[in-house]
């Protein structure tokens, strides 16, 4: 079994600690949450909380263990409730928590019977059969696996829309932004020259929009060296009066960012936090656009030899002193922190401090 994170194989003590280490995660995530906030909504277009604590076991046990190896399940009605479906289709068809939902206490005993299941599975059970399609190089384990980090995130997102006093501060380093001894990030625009861009997977796990793999040409353009930041947000909503981004808060004349656990003085250098719609027009007003898909992984993955690198910096593993990683902060943090994780062509903070839309 291959995966990117591992291209010399994987153990089974491997994908056991790998899982372990997401449940963990989840756990620390669930626990920022004060008893009264776990049904609460914080987007409207998402179940209540109360969902994703549940969906995240179920969702192990649907794949790997019903889906995969044609075993029961734990509990059926959890194992429906608790499958896909994770978007409504309007406010109006979320579940009313009183009439569906079950108590944490149930939600959190079906999570340890999961865990003990899969870890069996894990353990013991095959994980690699070519004759199964859904552990064909092993993918029900890495969908597993890879499910829940993926959920780490949008979680985060959820709880940072909810009101201070439903959360409970845990210990994070890094998630003040205030103070923050940020380099100056003076505009510069860099030229990538024409090239290929290589879309998708070729070969070993991936989702079902990775493939197929395919070649796309590039012609030159040139894209920021850093983020648009705060700063740069600030002055086209004072050009343009638009809206302020969804996390800015206004105390007197000054802009505060409202944080996970309290508002904080707005970082100028941090990237802006903003929707698709929001992206396009700051551009439109620069008299540029957002990067196609093929600009971005060209700009990102590309070099001037053509070669195509597994990460900006290289194939070196993802560390600190590259990127905004793995729960360091809880948000953005300023551009031009990290120059060790730009690209060969010099363009910085590409993965690691936020999504890029393209």
């Amino acid at each position: 079994m291959r995966h990117a994170a591992f291209p010399a194989g994987v153990t089974r003590e491997q994908l056991i600690d790998w899982y372990r280490a997401g449940r963990a995660r989840t756990k620390w995530v669930f626990d920022l949450l004060t008893p009264e906030a776990y049904y609460e909504r914080p987007i409207a277009l998402r179940n209540p909380i109360v969902f994703y604590e549940g969906h995240l076991p179920a969702f192990t046990i649907n794949t790997l263990v019903k889906l995969a190896h044609r075993s029961p399940g734990i509990d059926a009605q959890f194992e429906t409730l608790f499958a896909r479906g994770i978007d409504p289709d309007s406010p109006d068809a979320v579940k009313d928590p009183t009439d569906v939902w079950p108590s944490r206490e149930d939600v959190q005993a079906y999570a340890d019977a999961a865990d003990a299941c899969v870890l069996e599975l894990l353990a013991n059970a095959p994980l690699e059969d070519d004759r199964i399609p859904e552990l064909r190089g092993g993918e029900a384990v890495f969908t597993i696996l890879e499910h829940e980090q993926m959920h780490h995130e949008t979680l985060l997102y959820m709880l940072h829309n909810l009101p201070y006093e439903k959360k409970r501060q845990l210990a994070v380093g890094g998630w003040r932004l205030a103070g923050v001894d940020a380099p100056a990030v003076a505009e510069k625009m860099i030229a990538i020259p024409r090239g290929r861009a290589t879309l998708g997977r070729t070969s070993g796990f991936g989702w079902d929009n990775e493939f197929p793999s395919h070649v796309v040409d590039v012609d030159a353009f040139s894209i920021g060296r850093f983020n648009v930041t705060n700063g740069d947000w600030l002055a086209f909503m004072d050009a343009t009066a638009a809206a302020a981004p969804n996390f800015w808060t206004r105390r007197g004349d000054a802009w505060m960012w409202r944080g996970m656990f309290g508002d904080e003085p707005l970082a100028l250098t941090a990237p802006v936090w903003v929707t698709h719609n929001q992206a396009s027009a700051y551009a439109s007003w620069r008299g540029m656009r957002l990067p196609s898909e093929g600009e971005f992984h060209r700009a990102a993955y590309g070099s001037p030899t053509g070669e195509e690198r597994l990460h900006p910096w290289g194939d070196a593993p993802a560390e600190a002193s590259r990127g905004n990683f793995d729960f360091a902060a809880l948000g953005p943090v300023p551009s031009g922190l990290h120059p060790a994780g730009a690209s060969a062509w010099g363009v910085e903070d590409l993965v690691g401090n936020g999504w890029e839309w393209t």
